[in-house]
């Protein structure tokens, strides 16, 4: 027998001990008193901590012990679903030259028959192995509580909880292991404390995940093939419950870039020791997950070979890392080629805003835009007016491509090495210093490139659809205002762009194809910054398009809804902290109707219920006669809701945060 003790296995025994000593002369727990020989039990448990504290081994099956406690490490007596996988992990070659380190689930067990309570906070389980070997590293992946969990009581609820702990083959320290991608780098997206998919609702991270889908199951259910495919739009497929998996919302984020998962830990962290293994062991079964038009044992599309054993021989590590990311750092080195300086001026006599854009190098310095005039694929100028309550919409907003493919508009015009563009739509500027005398100008562009280098745009009738053949560049915001006052603009304290690059990265470019350049928000989009002096990138300029009136190609475009309904419907936004630092409630005073189409076409609706209802409209009737108890108006006309967008009283009561928004002042 060989066991691996930790500390708390000692503490453990320490309690037995307790318990002996107590049954000397303490509390017997007669007459009504269990009495606590261990100490007191958690009553309560906010959060849930696993260990596995001892493996032992009779006859090749092993007996684990696992230790429960609460965040006050107060043991966890009573749990009812307690469960753990048991996998074996065969080394990298030994099931054939090429092969990887494959897991392979050799038990299961959950529920309180399959496991004892110790009533010390320790649970016991003795599994019935399908295969084991005592040469190969074994993996317990425990897991327990979750949605209508609670303890024995029947009262006290229990969060979910997932861990995996490796030893080797006789329950001492694993001598290795197969961690490619941590848990972390999937919250990078993925909701913490939410399940990972729709379709298993109960498991929360992607050990668990690997730990399942393992060799005992179709190449294609194969954690290091599904994982794969489920993240890109390579092919399509149907689980048993006939849900499709198109791959393509997470395309879209991570743009098929390997290091979006496979992260580098920091040196000497003792994590992810095999974090490499995507590209210094290639095999069939993982690559044919993105590259569906190969079969290696026919010979289409790739030479001819029936196993993994010759692979290394063309595809070595740094060349298939190059091969599979150079392109991204491509093009982030293209994107930091050039910027722009945008400032707008607006002339007293014709109320029209002249918008002047001034290329810059990676180091500041002024390029004349002539220079790189027949590499510009476009350049859009955007304005718009009212930063807060923008009152042009969208079909009033002025916008023209100033350039497209090298080519320069007749409305605009070329001035000491500068693109001036002067607006031609009545910008109707308010009051000096009201929220529409402030005209706001976004100013995106795109360069033709191809392999890693700007090339001349040869096409003068290229749309922009076809999304290889340009890079979005660095977009810039402008303010101006008739008076020559100080602009009004918009919050930028709620969400700032950095947090939507941990998903969609800091290159991203925003609605690429088409119809516009491709928008890459960064820090010269700054125009404030945080308490801890830096800049704020925010994402107030894409309401110069998503403005209060919504537009042509969705039912809720305004800016406040758009990005709640689109996030929503992916399914991958669970926790409003990914997104949001903070609340501005503030902003509301000075927002006003907005387009709501809940219902039908052309409704609006109050601010304050229009944001909420973006999220919260499964119900609407419930949802609509609640607000307009508190002075809201939900899906009437623009002046209806108009005259009412002051008159909500919702934060009488509400005071939400990122952190709880449905939290009440009480």
């Amino acid at each position: 027998m060989n066991v691996k003790k930790s500390k708390i296995a000692l503490l453990l025994a320490a309690g037995a001990v307790s318990m002996a000593l107590t049954g000397c002369g303490g509390d017997d727990g007669t007459d009504g008193n269990p009495g606590n020989p261990g100490g007191p039990a958690a009553d309560y448990i906010n959060t849930l901590n696993l260990k596995v504290t001892d493996v032992t081994y009779t006859d090749g099956q092993p007996t684990i012990k696992v230790f429960a406690t609460n965040e006050e490490d107060l043991p966890v007596i009573g749990l009812q679903d307690l469960g753990v996988v048991a996998a074996q992990l065969t080394p990298q070659g030994a099931t054939g030259a090429g092969n990887s380190a494959q897991w392979t689930r050799t038990a299961r067990a959950s529920g309180v028959d399959s496991y004892t309570d110790n009533k010390d906070g320790s649970y016991s389980f003795t599994l019935e192995l399908s295969e084991y070997s005592a040469d190969m590293t074994q993996r317990f992946n425990v897991y327990a509580g979750g949605k209508g969990s609670t303890l024995a009581d029947g009262a006290t609820t229990v969060p979910r909880r997932e861990i995996v702990a490796d030893f080797d083959g006789q329950g001492y320290e694993a001598k290795y292991t197969k961690d490619i991608v941590s848990h972390e780098t999937c919250t990078n997206c993925h909701a913490e404390g939410e399940p990972l998919t729709t379709r298993h609702s109960s498991y929360y991270t992607q050990e668990t995940c690997a730990t399942c889908h393992s060799s005992s199951m179709s190449t294609e259910s194969q954690w290091n093939h599904l994982i794969h495919n489920i993240h890109n739009t390579a092919k399509t497929f149907e689980d048993k419950y006939d849900k499709e998996y198109t791959g393509a919302a997470a395309e879209a984020l991570i743009q098929n870039n390997c290091k979006s998962c496979h992260v580098e830990p920091e040196a000497d962290s003792g994590e992810l020791a095999e974090w490499g293994n995507w590209s210094r062991i290639p095999t069939m079964e993982t690559c044919t997950s993105c590259h569906t038009n190969i079969d290696f044992e026919a010979g289409k599309g790739h030479s001819q070979q029936a196993d993994n054993s010759n692979c290394i021989a063309c595809h070595n590590s740094s060349w298939t890392e190059e091969l599979h990311t150079s392109s991204f750092g491509d093009t982030k080195a293209l994107i930091d080629t050039y910027g722009i300086n945008v400032t707008s001026s607006i002339d007293s006599t014709t109320a029209a805003a002249t918008i002047s854009i001034q290329v810059v190098d990676s180091a500041g310095a002024e390029v004349d835009i002539n220079t790189i005039l027949p590499m510009v694929q476009r350049l859009e100028v955007i304005t718009n007016v009212g930063p807060n309550n923008v009152t042009l919409g969208y079909g009033g907003k002025d916008s023209i491509n100033a350039i497209k493919n090298g080519v320069v508009d007749a409305k605009a015009a070329i001035e000491d090495g500068k693109l001036v563009y002067t607006t031609t739509q009545d910008l109707e500027l308010g009051a000096v210093g009201a929220d529409d005398e402030t005209a706001f100008t976004f100013v995106g562009w795109a360069m033709c490139s191809a392999d890693g280098e700007f090339v001349k745009c040869d096409d003068a009738d290229f749309d922009g659809k076809d999304t290889d053949k340009y890079t979005g560049m660095k977009a810039d915001l402008a303010f101006a205002t008739l008076s020559g006052e100080a602009p009004s603009m918009r919050h930028v304290d709620s969400v700032n762009f950095t947090a939507c690059a941990t998903c969609h990265s800091a290159e991203f470019q925003v609605h690429k194809g088409g119809n516009h350049a491709g928008f890459v928000m960064s820090e010269q989009l700054a125009h404030t910054k945080d308490a801890n002096d830096q800049p704020i990138i925010g994402v107030d300029a894409c309401a110069a398009c998503h403005t209060a009136d919504g537009t042509p190609y969705s039912p809720v475009g305004a800016l406040e809804l758009k990005l709640h309904a689109r996030h929503n419907s992916e399914g991958i936004i669970k926790d409003c902290t990914q997104c949001h630092n903070d609340f501005n409630l503030d902003a509301f005073k000075v927002k006003g109707a907005i387009a709501s189409s809940f219902a039908g076409t052309d409704v609006y609706t109050t601010p304050i219920a229009a944001t909420c209802a973006s999220c919260h409209s499964y119900n609407m009737d419930k949802f609509k006669s609640h607000v307009e108890g508190q002075g809201a108006l939900v899906n009437v006309s623009k002046d209806e809701a108009t005259d009412a967008a002051q008159l909500e009283t919702c934060f009488y009561c509400h005071a939400p945060t990122p952190a709880d928004h449905t939290a009440v002042k009480m």
